[in-house]
């Protein structure tokens, strides 16, 4: 059974920074790739940032993209997201995500697995 456990939300003011941490029973160096979604209330899952182990550098979503970085710690098993110049749209429950299998649709619940979430609350 593939475990995630989501950390280190909580809320900030505007143009604060946070990091997420993603602890996991996988080895994360293994799969073909693992990201970061979130999802507002009300709202679909939104795309955050991707690690494929194929490449180098993670990818990110226009959104976010230059405010956000995803990072791999091997040593320590470890996924985080620092996230700066965080902003009210930022808000949301933040998910990391693995893939079944070797499509990488970290947001969809038939191909991918996540933990409980993160809440981060941006306030203006």
């Amino acid at each position: 059974q593939v475990y995630l456990a989501e950390s280190g939300g909580g809320s900030v003011q505007a143009g604060g920074s946070l990091k997420l941490s993603c602890a996991t029973s996988v080895t994360i160096s293994q799969p073909y790739c693992m990201g970061w979604f979130r999802q507002a209330p009300g709202k679909g899952r939104d795309f955050v940032a991707v690690k494929y182990q194929n490449e180098d550098e993670p990818r990110y979503a226009d959104s976010v993209k230059g405010r956000v970085r995803l990072d791999q710690d091997y040593d320590k098993n470890l996924m985080t997201l620092q996230m700066n110049d965080l902003q009210p749209e930022d808000t949301a429950m933040y998910y990391c995500s693995v893939p079944k299998g070797r499509i990488c649709r970290i947001t969809n619940p038939q191909e991918a697995t996540w933990g409980q979430g993160t809440q981060v609350t941006v306030s203006s």
